[in-house]
């Protein structure tokens, strides 16, 4: 599933969303900014690892008239083993009925890391990103930015569209694009665009919650309408437990005599 966001229809995407790409800002105070929400999303991706949440993805094929076809639905909780390993379980999975699509590893990649985008201080040089100008999202002030790739290896995964970073916790709330990379030669894969929101959950950072896509893929047998969601639920920091086991009493030597006093 991918079609690339060209330049062209960044544009037309931008100009219909009414944003205008001028902005007040310095390009120093642009750098600025964007140097410290990356640092807040590293800090932010760090902090993530040491939460367990529940994630739900459903996927639907769609006729012409909206109607579901096929469906594909798993359930799965992101959990630490008793060693303290993050893992993941599966709660249920259904029988996929999709008659039309399937979910390759690139899709798999999409799901865990590029619809859950983070870009952090280690990331920016991967990214040409531009300042497109300033938005209020749900009442929240934010800078909106357009985010591609530089170079793309095989193997690899990236974000490419718009991301909306809270202008006080400097933080993503809001991405919306497509995932992209290197295919192979006559490949048919192909990639919705997608929207996904963040909500603060405990007070200090923003985590996503809820990604959907509503999407015409065309292949080469020709154009499949779909329609995905993913929510990511119930997060819960996790909080290991140390356990102190006692043996048996170890008799104390006895200390060495006091000197006398001369």
């Amino acid at each position: 599933m991918r079609q690339l966001l060209t330049a062209a229809t960044l544009c037309m995407l931008l100009s219909g969303m009414g944003m205008a790409a001028k902005t007040d800002l310095s390009p120093a105070e642009v750098d600025e900014i964007i140097a410290k929400f990356a640092a807040k999303e590293a800090e932010f991706a760090k902090a993530r690892e040491n939460y367990t949440y529940r994630q739900t993805v459903r996927i639907q094929e769609l006729d012409a008239a909206g109607n579901v076809q096929g469906r594909h639905e798993m359930v799965s909780d992101i959990i630490f083993s008793p060693d303290g390993k993050r893992t993941e379980k599966v709660v249920r999975a259904p029988v996929s009925t999709l008659k039309n699509i399937l979910l390759t590893p690139e899709d798999e990649q999409d799901l865990r890391n590029v619809q859950p985008f983070v870009l952090t201080t280690k990331d920016i040089p991967d990214y040409y990103i531009r300042f497109l100008g300033k938005e209020t999202l749900d009442e929240i002030p934010c800078y909106a930015f357009a985010v591609k790739p530089k170079q793309m290896e095989a193997g690899k995964r990236y974000f490419q569209g718009i991301v909306w970073v809270d202008d006080r916790d400097l933080q993503i709330v809001k991405t919306y694009g497509r995932g992209v990379g290197l295919l192979k030669k006559n490949s048919d894969n192909q990639f919705p665009k997608f929207e996904t929101f963040r909500e603060q959950i405990d007070g200090k950072y923003w985590f996503p919650t809820y990604t959907s896509a509503n999407d015409t893929l065309y292949f080469q047998a020709g154009p499949q309408r779909i329609r995905m969601i993913v929510r990511y639920q119930d997060y819960k920091q996790f909080k290991a437990e140390t356990t102190i086991k006692f043996g048996e009493e170890v008799d104390t030597p006895p200390s060495a005599e006091e000197p006398k006093k001369p």
